[in-house]
Formats: structure tokens, sequence, C-alpha cells
């Protein structure tokens, strides 16, 4: 028989376990953040198995820069519509 590999989601699910001394010492509210990286980790299951790295906690921390960069850009977009109400709203001097 061969040998089965474990699915992606079944990889950040070891490496999340493997990290569980680090997340015990954290305070509550920085355990809740480091359990939505991990959130953030499964969102890009498919990419992770497709990009077949040797190393999964690359693909794991591929997925959490993603969403950063994502959340980065939807705040500047907001931003950036409030500081044009702002600029339209005001008169020039």
């Amino acid at each position: 028989m061969g040998r089965t590999l474990p699915t992606f989601t079944g990889l950040i699910d070891h490496i999340y376990n493997d990290w569980k001394q680090f997340r015990r010492g954290l305070r509550k509210e920085d355990q809740r953040t480091f359990d939505r990286l991990f959130e953030s980790a499964h969102k890009h299951v498919q990419a992770s198995a497709y990009a077949s790295r040797p190393w999964p906690l690359e693909s794991v921390f591929m997925s959490i820069l993603l969403e950063h960069e994502k959340k980065l850009a939807e705040l500047q977009e907001r931003l950036r519509r409030l500081e044009e109400s702002v600029l339209i709203g005001e008169p020039d001097d």
C-alpha cells in the first residue's frame, strides 16, 4: 500500500497544535488574535495545497500575509474615501 499524504487542512491543524504552548503563554485577547491568524490560513487551503511547498509553515505564513495585505488595502481605500469626503465638505482657504 502507498503512503497517504495528509490534507493541508490537517497540516494547518498540526502546526496550530505545535504552537499551542506559545498560544497558552499569550494574554487572552492575544490568544483570540492568534486563533484568527490560523483562521486566515484556512481561507487559502486550496492555494497552499496546490503550491505544495516543502515546509507547510511557509504557506501558512503566506496565507496570513495575504489576508493582512487585503485588510490593509481595504483600510487604505476607506481612509482615502473618508479624506475625500472631508476635503469636499470643507471650503477652500
